[in-house]
């Protein structure tokens, strides 16, 4: 049988070995903790570089917007006045033309006053016509 001198040695070296696997399972630990931060960090930098890129698109969208609101304001506004333009000169031209029946209007009256007395004595009839339900 075996005596106790010689199992006593086992038994160092076992709470030995237990030492050494128990500082082995904490640099262990230690590394993976270690690794983890890592990650967390780069996690972390990767979304303030997201929330940056975020930020950047925003404010080309905001310009460019912008620019174009810009633009279209431009073309409006030279749109109305070149509308307005033609508007007057479309007025300008039926006064012209109305000036211009006025005018032979008057003339007919002045050649032949009894024609004109009776176009519109025959006109008024036919508005009382028109108006008499």
């Amino acid at each position: 049988m075996a005596t106790t001198s010689d199992m006593a040695p086992t038994r160092r070296k076992s709470a030995t070995g237990a030492r050494a696997a128990k500082a082995a399972a904490a640099t262990e630990a230690s590394v993976r903790g270690a690794v983890a931060d890592t990650r967390e960090r780069q996690l972390e930098a990767q979304v303030a570089q997201l929330q940056d890129d975020l930020k950047a698109i925003t404010d080309t969208l905001a310009k460019l917007t912008g620019d174009k609101v810009g633009e279209a304001r431009a073309i409006a506004k030279t749109e109305m006045r070149h509308l307005q333009a033609k508007g007057e000169q479309l007025l300008s031209e039926a006064q012209d033309q109305a000036g211009e029946v006025e005018k032979q209007l008057k003339d007919s009256i002045r050649e032949k006053p009894l024609t004109a007395v009776a176009a519109a004595a025959g006109i008024g009839f036919v508005f009382a016509l028109l108006t008499r339900h």
